[in-house]
């Protein structure tokens, strides 16, 4: 093969390269990625709003989320993906998901994951990815989580799990949810 066929097939399979990773996401477009919708994973039954099981037990939990830290100063940031992780740790009871929103540095939501209540089978898992690209939350992001139960449960486990690469260095760490208040049966419904 002579030089010029050799120079052509190489910046023909260049442009294939790029053109696949363009497609991979830019952050422009939605990427197809085959995951369900909240509402379609295994474990999880959409709940209408009037079929909410009575409050027996229930939390709100805060789970701090760094989609965004400070790299080598305050004028320079990294962006990471993060998923919040739900686990129902209950063996034989099911939990239900009232609210999952995601809220700013400034404390302003900016996005409600759910619109209708969601049950979580026992031992199942939900999980919900704020993109890399994604810089609306800051580097003081948070998720709140609410959930309840019409009997005692095993609390859930809710965190975040941080993971981004900047030059070849990788990061990653997982931020536990705190409980910042329990909800009990004396509650008045939602």
């Amino acid at each position: 093969m002579n030089k010029g066929k050799a120079l052509i097939l190489g910046l023909c399979c260049c442009l294939l390269w790029i053109s696949a990773c363009g497609a991979v996401g830019n952050g422009s477009a939605p990427v197809e990625s085959g995951i369900p919708p909240l509402t379609e994973r295994p474990g999880v039954t959409p709940l209408a709003p009037e079929a909410l099981p009575a409050l027996k037990t229930g939390q709100i939990i805060y789970v701090p989320v760094y989609s965004e830290v400070y790299d080598a100063n305050q004028a320079r940031t990294l962006q990471l993906a993060a998923t919040l992780s739900f686990r129902n740790t209950d063996l034989s009871r099911v939990i239900v998901i009232e609210t999952i929103d995601y809220y700013d540095s400034g404390g302003q939501k900016i996005r409600s994951y759910l619109n209708q209540p969601l049950a979580l089978a026992p031992l199942a898992s939900l999980a919900v990815v704020v993109e890399r690209e994604d810089r609306a939350g800051g580097v003081g992001a948070n998720f709140i989580v609410e959930w309840r139960a019409d009997q005692s449960v095993s609390p859930p486990i809710a965190e975040a799990v941080m993971i981004g690469t900047a030059s070849q260095q990788g990061l990653s760490w997982a931020s536990p949810g705190r409980v910042v208040r329990e909800r009990r049966a004396s509650e008045s419904s939602k």
